[in-house]
C-alpha cells in the first residue's frame, strides 16, 4: 500500500499542478529514498547539488526532497540556493565600472559572493550553527536585509543547495572565441567578460562544488526552452508579489517584462549549453526533461 502523505498543502504552497504529486510519488519518491541511505552512511550532514536551466524546477525539487526527507525519513534539511549569495546592486555596479558592464546584472560566474557561499555552507556541513543565510530579492534585484535571512538554528542531516551553475566546469580557451549570440557579438566584442566570467568558474568556484557530496541534474531538452520557462517562472513570482500587495502594501520594482526576459537570459546561454554538453555524463542522479518539464526518464542513479 502506498502511505505517502498527502501532499495537497504541499502543492498549494508551492502553486504546484495536481498532476505534480504524480512525479512525486513516481520519481523524487525513490530518490529520496537513495538519498537518505547516503545520508546515513556517513558522520556529517549529506550535501545534494541540483543543477539545472533557469525555469527548470531547481527550488521545486529542493523543496520537495526535503519535504519528503522530513515526511518520510524524520531528517531534517535545508534548502539554500546559489542565487541567494549574489552581489549587491552596488558590488555588481563596481565590477561594471572595473571589468565590464555586463557584470552589473546577476547571474553569471562572478556576480556571486562566492567566498561567503563557501565559508557558510563549509560551516553548515561540519555541524557549526547557528548561522544565518542571506536571501536574494530578486523582484528588487537586492540582497533582502539581515533580519530576512533564513536562520538555521542546528545542524541538519541533509543541506541541498541549487543553482544553475552548480557543477559546471570552465571551458577552454577556443570555445570562447565564438560569441553565442548577439548580447555576445555586439557588447562583448573583445572577450573580456566572457573570459572573467570563465577564470572566476575556473579559479573560485571548484573550492565550493567539493563540498558537494552527490549531484542532481535537472536536464532541459536545449536552452530554447529557457526563455518559455523563465517567462512562467516571472508571472510566478509577480502572483506572489500581487498577493504580498493586497495583503501587506509591499511594493517591488524589479518585475520584467518578456522584452526584458529576453535579454536578460542571454548571459546565461554559453554556459548553459556547456553544462548540457558536459555534465549528464557526471552527475550522480539526472532527471530529464520535455519541453513541458515533465520527467521523459531517470537514465542513471549513480
Amino acid at each position: 500500500m502506498d502511505k505517502t502523505p498527502d501532499l495537497t498543502e504541499f502543492l498549494e504552497q508551492h502553486q504546484l499542478p495536481p498532476l505534480y504529486a504524480q512525479q512525486i510519488r513516481q520519481h523524487f519518491r525513490p530518490l529520496a529514498e537513495r538519498l537518505s541511505h547516503n545520508q546515513k552512511v556517513q558522520a556529517q550532514p549529506l550535501v545534494i547539488g541540483i543543477n539545472g536551466c533557469q525555469g527548470s524546477g531547481k527550488s521545486t525539487l529542493a523543496s520537495a526532497l526535503s519535504w519528503l526527507f522530513k515526511q518520510e525519513h524524520q531528517l531534517n534539511s535545508c534548502v539554500l540556493s546559489l542565487d541567494d549569495f549574489y552581489l549587491s546592486q552596488a558590488e555588481r555596479h563596481q565590477l561594471d565600472l572595473d571589468v565590464h558592464p555586463l557584470l552589473a546584472q546577476r547571474g553569471v560566474p562572478g556576480t556571486h559572493d562566492i567566498h561567503m557561499a563557501i565559508g557558510l555552507l563549509s560551516r553548515l556541513k561540519h555541524g557549526q550553527c547557528p548561522l544565518d543565510i542571506p536571501t536574494f530579492n530578486k523582484a528588487d534585484d537586492e540582497r533582502a536585509p539581515k533580519e530576512q535571512w533564513q536562520h538555521i538554528q542546528s545542524a541538519p542531516d541533509i543541506i541541498l543547495i541549487e543553482g544553475w551553475c552548480l557543477g559546471v566546469g570552465a571551458q577552454n580557451f577556443l570555445e570562447l572565441i565564438e560569441p553565442v549570440n548577439e548580447m555576445e557579438r555586439n557588447e562583448d566584442r573583445d572577450g573580456i567578460w566572457r573570459h572573467y566570467v570563465n577564470s572566476q568558474l575556473q579559479q573560485h568556484y571548484p573550492k565550493l562544488f567539493a563540498l558537494i557530496d552527490t549531484t542532481v541534474m535537472l536536464q532541459a531538452p536545449s536552452f530554447n526552452c529557457v526563455y518559455r520557462w523563465r517567462l512562467e517562472q516571472e508571472e510566478k513570482l509577480r502572483s506572489k508579489l500581487q498577493s504580498q500587495k493586497d495583503q501587506l502594501g509591499i511594493e517591488h520594482s524589479g518585475l520584467m517584462s518578456s522584452d526584458q526576459i529576453k535579454r536578460f537570459i542571454q548571459p546565461f546561454q554559453r554556459l548553459t549549453q556547456h553544462a548540457l554538453a558536459t555534465l549528464p555524463g557526471q552527475v550522480d542522479h539526472l532527471i530529464v526533461l520535455d519541453e513541458e518539464r515533465n520527467i521523459k526518464a531517470m537514465p542513471h542513479s549513480k
